[in-house]
């Protein structure tokens, strides 16, 4: 098994690039990587500055990143121009960029708190497609598990970092006092709520909502604000606008004045037509001009160092797993031989007699293998595996593995 990523993001690909690709990916993407020779699993990441597939590519695949690439250039709309710019990362180094895309370490807002729901979302989306294996499932819940220990070591959760909030913070010299200023919101999912909490944190009370997908009335009942349902009526009114949404977008027959106004665009695929803010009187903030003012938290060095840590600990237990199946294996066998010794010594005569010590010696295997497993992870942290692994072969003598880990491997 071996850990493919392909990734593009705001580093290494044009946002033009990212937009189109984006309106191509959908819940279907991720198993139709699967339908090609040597890829056994798929997560596929879609944000506003990243498209990111994780594969799960057999051992014996050659160049497995030619693989991801072909599949890529041929699956999407505009894949080929994707591929072009993608990096491809395997094996270690697939898994190190994992877990810090998923603590928001790669993100175009460092230390940002939505991409962590947005990786597990797409973990989920995968599974319900029936495009995740034991090995995808295990090393996205470890992903999970580090980005929750940088939140506890550092400031980041408590800073709320969002997009949203880096774009509030470009304008405090522009708005002293955001109380009388009409803003409009065009959608309606979470992180349109999010932009509601962030405005009001500053003071905004003029708050108005739209969307195309008839939840307006619902949604502005919820978080208090005003349901509009004639968009470019709602944006002759408003002096800021702020977009989050993917199902359309604003183009230039919906700007019907040329009152001067701020239109903000956080969505990928692009929400708003790149013409509108050629018109008289637009503004136009979009994701490529707000990666430009994204600077990174101080203690980005120390979340770092957490996400580090993470990823040694994880790869060392991968590292130790053979060692601690094969230990596992011996106690396994020596078991079943003892057990069919005790069924033939007794019979089915005494069947209970022979049941209540087969459960004893079953919890005395399992008591057994527990202390060298631990230990297996330990010296493989400490970067002493080698040793480990050569006085168990002396003192028990397992059998040496022939095959690679499958995922019935349990360690």
């Amino acid at each position: 098994m071996v850990l493919l990523c392909l990734t593009a993001n705001h580093r290494n690909t044009e946002f033009d690039v990212l937009d189109r690709v984006a309106r191509s990916v959908d819940a279907a993407t991720a198993s139709a990587f699967t339908a090609h020779d040597h890829v056994r699993g798929a997560v596929v990441l879609a944000t506003c500055n990243r498209f990111e597939a994780y594969l799960d590519v057999s051992d014996d695949a050659e160049a497995p990143e030619l693989i991801g690439t072909a599949a890529l250039a041929g699956l999407l709309e505009n894949g080929a121009e994707l591929a072009a710019s993608v990096t491809a990362l395997s094996g270690d180094d697939a898994i190190r960029h994992l877990f810090s895309v998923s603590s928001g370490l790669e993100s175009m807002v460092m230390g940002e708190d939505e991409i962590s729901g947005q990786v597990q979302r797409a973990l989920v989306s995968s599974r319900e497609a029936g495009a995740v294996t034991g090995h995808l499932e295990q090393v996205f819940q470890r992903a999970a598990t580090a980005n929750r220990a940088v939140r506890a070591r550092t400031d980041l959760a408590a800073s709320g970092r969002t997009l949203v909030r880096t774009v509030l913070d470009m304008l405090e010299l522009r708005v002293s006092d955001w109380s009388p200023i009409p803003v409009l919101i065009v959608g309606t999912g979470s992180y349109a709520a999010t932009t509601i909490q962030s405005l009001r944190a500053r003071g905004a009370q003029n708050l108005r909502v739209f969307s195309a997908t008839g939840r307006a009335a619902r949604f502005a009942e919820k978080f208090d604000v005003i349901a509009e349902d004639d968009l470019p009526d709602a944006i002759s009114r408003a002096r800021i606008v702020i977009t989050c949404t993917s199902r359309y977008t604003v183009t230039t027959e919906h700007i019907i004045n040329d009152k001067r106004r701020l239109l903000i665009d956080l969505g990928l695929p692009r929400n708003i037509d790149p013409a509108v803010g050629e018109l008289a009187g637009i503004e136009l903030i979009d994701l490529a001009v707000i990666g430009k003012h994204a600077e990174l938290p101080e203690l980005a060095d120390v979340a770092r160092d957490v996400v580090g840590s993470h990823t040694a600990a994880y790869l060392a237990q991968r590292a130790a797993a053979p060692a601690i199946v094969g230990f596992r294996r011996h106690i396994a066998d020596t078991l079943a031989t003892e057990l069919a010794r005790l069924g033939e010594s007794h019979g089915s005569a005494n069947s209970g007699e022979n049941d209540a010590v087969e459960r004893a010696l079953r919890h005395f295997a399992a008591v057994l293998a527990h202390g060298p497993s631990v230990r297996a992870r330990e010296f493989a942290e400490a970067g002493r595996l080698d040793e480990f692994e050569k006085a168990l072969e002396l003192v028990f003598a397992p059998r040496r593995r022939e095959r690679p880990l499958t995922e019935g491997d349990v360690v």
